[in-house]
């Protein structure tokens, strides 16, 4: 028995490499697309879960992109060679107003998921963290005001935003057609 085990031991790399060796004669080749695999969901409760945040992510995108553009404009603006403090801190404010005005209302209607949610987006599409962008275009009390309502709520402005720990949140945004912008290659690079 022991000699017909190592004598199929032997024999079985050349076995697996002549039933292995592909037959092209007459077989075309054709290139599929890249498939992804979303979501699976243990239960439905995961689903419901899953869906729900789907929801809340599209109820609260056009907060995300005006807020994203926002930063953009201002800190364009900011970063212009000539502008003093004053001026700065006067179209930070005009802006600021600006926005108040045209999405406080709907803001206040967001419960405290969608809230949590629309933070850290914004965090995912500045590449920033908030309490860093509160330091910079109003001032560090403001941004420890914010930090302190935000720990009480159980949410935190100072850090940033890391893909790994939300799967289901990039999911949704890549479903939605948000790639993940390119600094967070660190987080998701293998190794």
């Amino acid at each position: 028995m022991k000699r017909i085990f190592i004598a199929l031991l032997f024999m079985l790399p050349f076995v697996a490499s002549a039933q292995v060796a592909p037959q092209y004669m007459n077989d075309t080749v054709y290139m599929l697309p890249e498939a992804r695999v979303t979501a699976q969901w243990l239960n439905d409760t995961d689903r419901y879960r899953y869906n729900q945040m789907k929801f809340y992510v599209t109820t609260i995108l056009p907060y995300v992109d005006a807020s994203t553009q926002l930063f953009k404009d201002v800190n364009a603006k900011v970063n212009e060679r000539g502008i003093s403090r004053k001026e700065r801190r006067k179209y930070v404010n005009g802006r600021e107003d600006e926005m108040r005005t045209k999405f406080e209302d709907k803001i206040k209607q967001l419960n405290v998921t969608q809230g949590t949610l629309l933070v850290k987006l914004i965090c995912r599409q500045t590449e920033l963290n908030l309490y860093k962008i509160l330091q910079e275009f109003k001032n560090p009390l403001t941004a420890v005001k914010w930090q302190t309502w935000a720990r009480l709520n159980g949410l935190n402005l100072d850090r940033r935003y890391n893909p790994k720990e939300e799967k289901d949140l990039e999911n949704i945004m890549e479903e939605l057609g948000y790639p993940l912008p390119s600094s967070y290659s660190t987080y998701t690079s293998k190794g």
